[in-house]
């Protein structure tokens, strides 16, 4: 693929495809993409970064003859788009194919896997060696607070990568995470989701046993203890890596969360250090754990870890405050599944004890809109004090028997001793929420999506 000077990317604001978008225009390419959903945040960021965005699929998007066409995997093949990339025969990669020709050769690739923290585990990963000087490449799926960006061209040899266990391209039905060849392997957990694609929690396990398959071999794997369903990939395999969590290779004692921050100390094969960060939860202490493993293996002093760590922002859309008004704060986070969920509730009830924990939450992934998680759903929400439960604001063809019930989901809240309510849209749950806020409140909105423009609304309304 030499003299590539025009790419053009199909489906360009997914996060991942976004953000190789603007990679590859800070590397000197013409870049220009299309997408039928084109709407902030990542359409700003494209556009921010000199990125052309055509709206909607369309063969006439590439009139200006792109010499490489990168397909996301939210294109099918019937795409009239993809369709004419086929007829005109031009050439064309997946997206962790072209992370892989344009971005990750000859780098030292740090994997980030599991089903739950690749976004954040990665972050701290890149901030750990950017901190320690070592100048890394990264590509995460979200915007790191301490970057303002979602990626770094580094000139160092360590490239921090999410890998994502979802399917790659309508041409290739794979796992992108199978494409790399990681120097080291974080696996943070293995549970069902993505119910779009996986049928059952073996189908998920299936995938993750290949993974494991595939680079024991030649990676560090660093794997999560305290996941019983990757614990018995392992096992089944026969393999012994390095540990992070209770009673692992890598653990932590003295938790302790005081004001805005979170104390642990350490505990390493051959090391004991303190630690502190603004990160709240102990989710995010395991998080911590991964990376201290991680930066173990290559060597990164101690002092400077523990500075990383002091030093670390956090991510956007990751238990971020948008926003406090009268004394009510207003919290946004990307938790849908069930475990997210209830461990983003239990990591900021310390810190809110004052007022209460409002939980908003809107379920609109393929996975949380079905009914496969019917029965987790009213424990996630469990130590809440007020939960609101929105329709969700995208509409997705799920047969009615298949359906998430979200009146039986508050009804079986409420038989918790939980208050909770159903509400048709985000302008109901406003005018519900409106007279009965009080200060020292959290309103926790989670979604995966803009829910409306929701934090706004509610910020405006309070003040």
């Amino acid at each position: 693929m030499s003299g590539i000077q025009k790419i053009h990317l199909v489906a360009a604001c997914g996060t991942g495809m976004g953000t190789l978008a603007c990679i590859l225009k800070q590397m000197g390419f013409q870049v220009t993409g299309s997408d039928q959903n084109v709407y902030p945040p990542m359409s700003d960021f494209l556009s921010d970064n000199g990125i052309t965005l055509f709206t909607g699929f369309d063969p006439k998007n590439l009139a200006h003859e792109p010499d490489l066409v990168i397909i996301g995997n939210a294109v099918t093949r019937d795409n009239p788009e993809a369709q004419a990339v086929l007829e005109k025969k031009i050439a064309c990669l997946s997206m962790p194919q072209a992370v892989n020709r344009f971005v990750a050769k000859d780098k030292k690739i740090i994997l980030v896997t599991g089903t739950h923290g690749k976004t954040t585990t990665a972050s701290i990963m890149a901030h750990i060696l950017a901190v320690a000087g070592l100048d890394p490449c990264f590509m995460i799926g979200g915007i790191l607070k301490d970057y303002q960006s979602s990626f770094n061209i580094g000139t160092g040899v360590y490239m921090v990568i999410e890998g994502d266990e979802y399917d790659t391209a309508f041409f290739d039905k794979g796992p992108k995470f199978m494409h790399y060849d990681p120097f080291i392997t974080i696996i943070t957990g293995v549970e069902f989701d993505h119910a779009d694609i996986f049928t059952d929690l073996d189908h998920v396990k299936h995938v993750f046993s290949g993974l494991v398959k595939k680079v024991t071999a030649t990676s560090h794997v660093i794997a999560c203890k305290d996941s019983p369903h990757l614990m018995d990939i392992l096992g089944e395999q026969e393999k012994s890596p390095v540990t992070y969590g209770i009673g692992a290779d890598w653990s932590f004692t003295q938790h302790t969360q005081q004001e805005v921050m979170t104390r642990a100390r350490i505990h390493g094969p051959d090391k004991v250090y303190d630690m502190e960060t603004r990160m709240q939860g102990q989710h995010n202490l395991m998080n911590f754990l991964a990376c201290a493993a991680a930066a173990d293996v290559i060597g990164v002093d101690t002092a400077l870890i523990q500075t990383a760590m002091a030093s670390f922002s956090g991510i956007r859309r990751r238990q971020e405050i948008r926003g406090i008004k009268n004394r009510i704060t207003v919290m946004d986070d990307f938790a849908h599944h069930p475990s997210a969920v209830r461990e983003t509730i239990r990591a900021v009830k310390p810190f809110y004890r004052k007022g209460r924990v409002i939980a908003v939450f809107e379920p609109r992934t393929n996975t949380s809109m079905r009914s496969f998680f019917q029965t987790s759903y009213p424990h996630a929400f469990a130590e809440a004090n007020l939960v609101c439960i929105c329709n969700p604001s995208v509409k997705k063809t799920i047969p009615e028997k298949e359906r998430l019930s979200q009146k039986k989901l508050v009804s079986d809240i409420n038989n918790m001793g939980v208050e909770a309510h159903h509400f048709a849209d985000v302008t109901a749950v406003l005018a519900f929420l409106q007279p009965r806020l009080a200060p020292e409140d959290l309103v926790l909105i989670m979604s995966n999506g803009g829910f409306d423009n929701i934090h706004t609304r509610l910020l405006e309304m309070i003040a």
